[in-house]
């Protein structure tokens, strides 16, 4: 079981549901998401950030500016004065920032090649050709959001970005966690963000793993991802709050590069370890926000190791359909839906969202199709999954 207990504060989010908290809550609940769609006529379908991503870095900070920062900034902007205050509380060298992402400013840099190219095709041909302005390779660094946001916030204590794929923001919660229980920091900006960009999308395709239509989990008709885009933040402190985040587990099976184990070995022990972490039984969890992708090996993995950790059954829904994967910032954007319906008496269980054609090889799951709240004293767990076997689980409680 853990040794103190953190607690997280104010959420900034954004995402194909909407630019803010309250957009993103009108979203879950009619499951309509606007930044849902075809990237092009002929696909693949995509979740794209909506709102005016209108918020520039400061000018001493200019250099970092593109789309996956500006994500950032939009949700910082809407935790800065928590952030602020922790700050004056404190002292700046007492907060921390920790975050997930996985293409960084990729598409920065693709922009820049495409400009480049367009004006002299042989010019970087040898790569001795620098890119041209407005594009800085600080801004496609995997390791830059969590040491941009510091600066952009004034904190002085420790900033590190992680890494692992689809699984790099829930890691960003445990790696938080431990610091503040280290008494290294007094509070922690934690969450993840990732950026639309070619080299994801055309990354899956090849993989064979996007879908041309919505993304469909569970379903036996699933046919792949739809890649999306996003950020989500909190504020972690010791200091008591409504939502604590009450447990963690964490595995690596290293089962293949991309592909999932078929057995979930690893993935239940990281449920059950988060479980064991939090000091209950999966008979108080209340609801489980799945990673559920939609492909088919993924969620033919996921369908068991559910079953096994929960053989009475447990509320359930992939949120995907309504944003995209995420990828580096999914697992701060579920954990967001799933403490949403913690912190806020108006939120009801995420809905899954699919064709309701059950695959028939797969164990039965409680799948939530309709309005459904937490019963008092209920938990809330969160899942993720990435290449190379990464596997974490996370429960809040109030």
């Amino acid at each position: 079981m853990n040794s103190s207990h953190v607690y997280l504060h104010a959420l900034g989010i954004v995402n194909a549901l909407g630019a803010d908290v309250d957009a993103v809550v009108r979203g879950l609940a009619s499951g309509v998401a606007a930044g849902m769609g075809l990237a092009a006529e002929d696909g693949p379908f995509i979740g794209r950030a909506v709102g005016l991503l209108d918020i520039a870095p400061p000018a001493h900070l200019a250099r970092y500016d593109c789309r996956n920062n500006r994500l950032l900034l939009a949700a910082l902007a809407q935790i800065r004065s928590t952030a602020d205050q922790a700050c004056e509380r404190y002292g700046a060298q007492r907060v921390g920032v920790v975050l997930g992402t996985s293409t960084s400013g990729v598409g920065a840099a693709e922009a820049a090649l495409a400009r480049q190219a367009s004006v002299d095709p042989s010019a970087n041909a040898s790569g001795s050709e620098p890119l041209r302005a407005p594009f800085d390779y600080v801004q496609m660094e995997i390791g830059t959001a969590a040491p941009f946001a510091a600066a952009v916030l004034g904190v002085k204590g420790p900033a590190f970005t992680i890494s692992t794929a689809c699984t790099s923001s829930a890691k960003a919660f445990v790696s938080a966690r431990r610091l503040l229980q280290l008494k290294l920091c007094d509070a922690v900006i934690v969450g993840g963000v990732d950026s639309l960009c070619e080299l994801t999308v055309q990354g899956f395709a090849s993989l064979e793993s996007t879908s041309v239509a919505r993304t469909n989990p569970m379903s036996r008709n699933r046919a792949g991802i739809n890649v999306g885009e996003g950020a989500a933040l909190f504020l972690m402190s010791r200091e008591a709050g409504p939502v604590r985040l009450a447990g963690a587990g964490e595995s690596s099976d290293a089962h293949h590069i991309s592909a999932p184990d078929p057995a979930g070995v690893g993935g239940e022990i990281a449920l059950r370890a988060a479980l064991a972490d939090s000091g209950i039984g999966a008979s108080e969890i209340g609801y489980v926000n799945l990673h559920a992708t939609a492909t088919r090996k993924n969620d033919e993995m996921e369908a068991h190791l559910m079953a096994r950790v929960f053989p009475r059954g447990v509320p359930a829904s992939g949120t995907k359909p309504l944003t995209g994967h995420t990828l580096g910032a999914a697992g701060a954007t579920e954990l967001a839906f799933a403490w949403l319906t913690l912190a806020r008496g108006d939120v009801t269980l995420p809905r899954h969202l699919w064709d309701g054609d059950a695959d028939p090889a797969l164990p039965a799951l409680d799948l939530i199709e309709a309005e459904r709240r937490l019963a008092p004293g209920q938990y809330v767990m969160s899942n993720s999954f990435a290449f190379g076997g990464s596997n974490v689980s996370l429960v809040l409680g109030r």
